[in-house]
């Protein structure tokens, strides 16, 4: 035992001590946190060039219907088709729409530049022609238009939960996004820390120092020490990335909130501009909101489960890691083992993403989350929706008993292969490795 804890600390120490590693950890969540906050003030000070379009309609049913938006303007010229394109070709942000003669029969619209338009900006048009022929069927129906919008209404629904304890905020929202935060991070770690393992291991047995290693430790307990070594670097970074997110989205929503009181107090003040202040006060019931969502989710337990499935997920696929590591001689031999490995992870994503998100409670979610090779990502995407206590049991159970026959199944494969050079691997010698006695 003392010597797979001084495999452990070596494995540990190295990587920790690495200047690479306290970058990443220290740098990865203010990168995040900056890049969300960066997308947030484009997204709301794009101030982009507005575009004008004029509108040839030849067909006359658009004629001066088109609203103009923001950034999108329309006008109606009475030059020909010909000059419109000149006078196109002159501005960068005008375009021509035109509207072909026989378009009740054709539905031909044409939209030139001297630029390509963007989708968004089409969509728009789009959206507004759509309305504009809508509105005109309405009228020709004998429809008023406007007692029909007058009958649209908003529904905000507000999902409950009965519990023990009385009815609770569900947080939909807030759940599923806590259920993708924790699935791909699991994801994420499977793949970087399961293949810095077989790395470790390829680069030990192509320099040969594993020779000199196992002459006074077994290859079992090489194997598991490093997989535990490495694991623990994992644990390491993912707990002060949680914890540095933690402190840094605190900080930030802190001086959100704040500052969005001070702009309630300063506009309310201000009797003449009832509009602004009716927006700042929209703005703080937005805080409240997010501050509410996050009340409902049970962080502490949250983060207790993500910590159990993810050394378990990590154990389970960083032994077989470990043992195509030791079965080839160099990383690009490793592809046609990877897949095999890899696939289970790659297809619950995608499942869990689109089907156990949106039906948690499915049979197919619950063997998802319950299949040893599965469940660390499947079940970090339920756990947030509530998963009943015997699922949770049977899961971690099957887990632990999945770890310890995949660590068996590499071991055997370890103990031969890493002792191996030369001799190209097939998935035939590597079940005959499992024959070979000790």
């Amino acid at each position: 035992m003392n010597k797979v804890l001084l495999i452990i600390q070596r494995e540990y120490l190295s990587r920790v001590k690495k200047k690479s590693f306290l970058l990443l950890t220290f740098l990865v969540p203010s990168l995040f946190i900056g890049m969300y906050v960066a997308i947030f003030f484009i997204y709301k000070h794009n101030d982009d060039n507005a575009k004008r379009f004029h509108v040839i309609d030849e067909s006359g049913i658009f004629q001066n219907q088109f609203k103009d938006q923001k950034n999108l303007s329309f006008d109606y010229p009475q030059h020909s088709y010909g000059e419109a394109k000149k006078t196109a070709r002159k501005h960068k942000d005008v375009f021509i729409l035109h509207i072909s003669p026989d378009f009740e029969k054709t539905g031909n619209v044409e939209i030139i530049g001297e630029k390509k338009p963007g989708i968004a900006l089409l969509s728009d048009v789009e959206n507004q022609m759509e309305d504009i022929l809508r509105n005109k069927k309405l009228l020709a129906a004998g429809i008023d238009t406007a007692v029909l919008n007058n009958t649209k209404s908003k529904v905000n629904i507000n999902a409950k939960q009965l519990t023990d304890e009385g009815e609770k905020d569900a947080s939909v929202g807030a759940t599923y996004a806590v259920g993708f935060l924790g699935a791909f991070l699991i994801y994420l770690a499977l793949f970087i820390y399961g293949a810095q393992v077989m790395r470790g291991v390829i680069e030990e047995k192509t320099s040969r120092i594993v020779e000199v290693i196992v002459s006074s430790v077994k290859p079992f307990q090489l194997m598991l020490g490093k997989i535990l070594g490495i694991g623990a670097v994992g644990l390491t970074q993912f707990l002060l990335w949680i914890l540095l997110s933690t402190g840094l989205s605190a900080i930030g929503t802190n001086m959100l909130s704040s500052g969005d009181k001070d702009a309630v107090k300063t506009e309310l003040k201000d009797t003449k501009n009832d509009l602004k202040a009716e927006t700042s006060v929209q703005k703080g019931d937005a805080a409240k909101q997010f501050f509410k969502a996050a009340e409902t989710i049970n962080f502490t337990f949250i983060i207790s489960t993500f910590i159990f499935y993810f050394i378990g997920g990590y154990l389970l696929y960083s032994a077989l890691f470990a043992a195509v590591g030791s079965a080839v001689d160099s990383e690009t031999e490793t592809q046609q083992f990877m897949l095999p490995i890899t696939l289970p992870l790659i297809f619950t994503f995608i499942l869990g993403m689109n089907v156990v998100v949106n039906n948690p409670d499915s049979s197919l979610s619950f063997w998802l989350s319950v299949i040893p090779f599965t469940s660390p990502i499947a079940m970090m995407i339920r756990i947030p929706f509530g998963v009943p206590d015997w699922q949770l049991a049977l899961s971690a159970i099957l887990l632990i008993a999945g770890f310890v026959f995949t660590t068996w199944v590499a071991s055997r494969i370890y103990r031969v292969g890493i002792l191996m050079h030369g001799k190209k691997i097939t998935y035939k010698e590597l079940a005959k490795w499992f024959s070979y006695k000790e």
